[in-house]
């Protein structure tokens, strides 16, 4: 089966990776039978947030070590990772990739991304293998591959604005669906951007997996 990188950039959803989303997106690979190598860049994150009442924390954190909670300490740095080491690369959501991966959420269309983020997805899309980005991820990607590439981030106006400025194309999408873009072999789908429930953020995300799988062989 292919080796699959799953890109983690924190702990929790206000600062980090969604772990609903990554829990999911490790457990169907699991399922698959895939092999998976987890990772995330070792940098700060921008901020540390206090998920029992959402205010900023005085505190700070790496986001190698807090997606190694989510790892359970099997944690590589994308900058030691090449497109050599995988048949494919899913991106969970969480405001840590509008955070920490990129600057999405403070820059908007104009965001910047993490070079060894950057550098890591062009290698992996230029060798022709698939990629999978879930809720928010899907921005990131636009600035990173543009050229109308097809992603949804589900329904939400302005993120699909965006999306489309960086030069990719978003597609209105269902929760418990995906967008496939089979000649640029990208796959998304909105999870809690839109969903309600962990079922609903799960039934988009099954999908994507074994999509990202098939288009792997």
């Amino acid at each position: 089966m292919p080796k699959v990188g799953v890109v983690l950039s924190g702990c929790g959803v206000n600062d980090g990776s969604e772990i609903h989303e990554a829990v999911i997106t490790m457990l169907e690979l699991d399922k698959a039978g895939a092999d998976m190598v987890l990772m995330a860049p070792n940098i700060d994150q921008l901020h540390v947030i206090n998920h029992a009442t959402g205010d900023e924390m005085d505190d700070s954190r790496n986001v190698l070590v807090e997606s190694a909670r989510i790892a359970r300490g099997n944690i590589k740095d994308v900058a030691e990772i090449t497109s050599d080491d995988l048949d494919a690369l899913i991106f969970p959501g969480g405001f840590g990739v509008a955070k920490n991966l990129s600057d999405y959420a403070m820059a908007g269309a104009e965001c910047s991304i993490n070079p060894d983020v950057q550098r890591l997805s062009k290698e992996i899309h230029n060798d022709g293998k698939p990629i999978g980005v879930i809720c928010i991820a899907p921005a990131m990607m636009a600035q990173i591959l543009g050229e109308k590439t097809e992603l949804t981030i589900g329904f939400d106006d302005q993120t699909a604005s965006d999306i489309n400025t960086m030069g990719a194309k978003h597609i209105t999408c269902p929760v418990e669906e995906i967008v496939i873009d089979k000649d640029k072999k990208v796959v998304s789908t909105p999870a809690y951007m839109e969903a309600k429930s962990i079922k609903e953020a799960a039934e988009g995300i099954q999908k994507l997996v074994e999509q990202v799988l098939q288009m792997a062989k």
